[in-house]
């Protein structure tokens, strides 16, 4: 581990996006080629785009998907930059579950398990979140949950997924 921040060899990241504000799509893209021009983080793989169903207070429909990046960031620094790029797309963190531009959630960090105030690794609810497993699901199938010790395609299978629909043309 250098003084930086990085490490050495790249890792494999797993991370949710979703948006139920503004043109979503646009950001959610934009979100991605920000991601991908970020220095330490390579785009390996992108999901297709889902519009789900929202969790919490009443709120428009939500655009959700996933990718999967080969990094040399720390969990920390990685998790500072996701923060840092919600906000770049007007991220506002007012209510929970609230409507918002843009979220970026990391799930899963090859398979390191970590438990602190500030980060939490596996993300604690993806194995009962649909709109979060279906997407990785189709980019990341035998990606082992390291909590559960699941592979993903078979988490998928424990959550209702009727809410979860691909988005034509993504």
């Amino acid at each position: 581990m250098s003084k930086t921040g990085t490490i050495a060899k790249g890792v494999r990241a797993a991370i949710a996006l979703g948006s139920n504000i503004g043109d979503s799509r646009e950001i959610l893209e934009a979100a991605i080629a920000t991601l991908a021009n970020t220095p330490g983080i390579v785009l390996e793989a992108k999901s297709h785009w889902y519009k789900t169903k929202a969790v919490g207070p009443p709120q428009p429909d939500y655009l959700n998907g996933c990718v999967i990046v080969r990094i040399c960031l720390l969990p920390q620094l990685l998790l500072e930059t996701l923060l840092a790029i919600e906000q770049k797309f007007g991220r506002v963190r007012q209510e929970r579950w609230g409507p918002r531009t843009l979220d970026l959630d990391l799930l899963l960090y090859d398979d390191l398990i970590v438990d602190t105030p500030s980060l939490q690794i596996p993300h604690p609810r993806m194995r009962e979140r649909a709109f979060v497993l279906v997407p990785l699901t189709e980019i990341a199938p035998d990606w082992i949950e390291p909590v559960s010790g699941c592979v993903i395609k078979d988490l998928v299978k424990q959550v209702n997924c009727s809410d979860v629909h691909l988005l034509m043309g993504s």
